[in-house]
């Protein structure tokens, strides 16, 4: 099993699809660094050498952001937002969306389970 950026790759599955399971790499970029090493893109996991799996190593290491690195950087960018005070940070120190989406219906996933709200009785009536 390839171990790449602390991520082992699943196997049976071609390389350009299992690279995808590394945060920050997507198809394209799969795609690029699988160029970038004259690497056919339908290669089997199970089928990479180690001279194959250390250069796809060496790519990501010096050319990408992957992993740890790319996550605390995402992290460290969003407390600038808050720190600022701007309009995207309050937005994320409240739970909320951040891009001017709509949230009297919708906006679930940021907002969690709905909340029902509980009916007050009235004052008794008098007979």
């Amino acid at each position: 099993m390839a171990r790449i950026a602390g991520v082992d790759l699943p196997r049976r599955k071609r390389i350009e699809i299992a690279l995808t399971y590394i945060y920050g790499i997507g198809r394209t970029t799969a795609n690029k660094i699988l160029k970038e090493i004259n690497l056919d893109p339908n290669t089997s996991t199970d089928d990479l050498t180690d001279v194959e799996v250390n250069n796809i190593r060496k790519v990501i290491d010096s050319n990408y952001k992957v992993e740890g690195e790319l996550r605390s950087e995402v992290s460290m960018n969003i407390k600038r937002l808050m720190d600022l005070g701007c309009y995207r940070g309050l937005r994320h120190r409240r739970g909320l969306p951040a891009n001017g989406q709509r949230t009297k219906t919708n906006a679930r996933t940021r907002k969690g389970p709905k909340r029902s709200a509980i009916k007050k009785k009235g004052p008794a009536k008098k007979k």
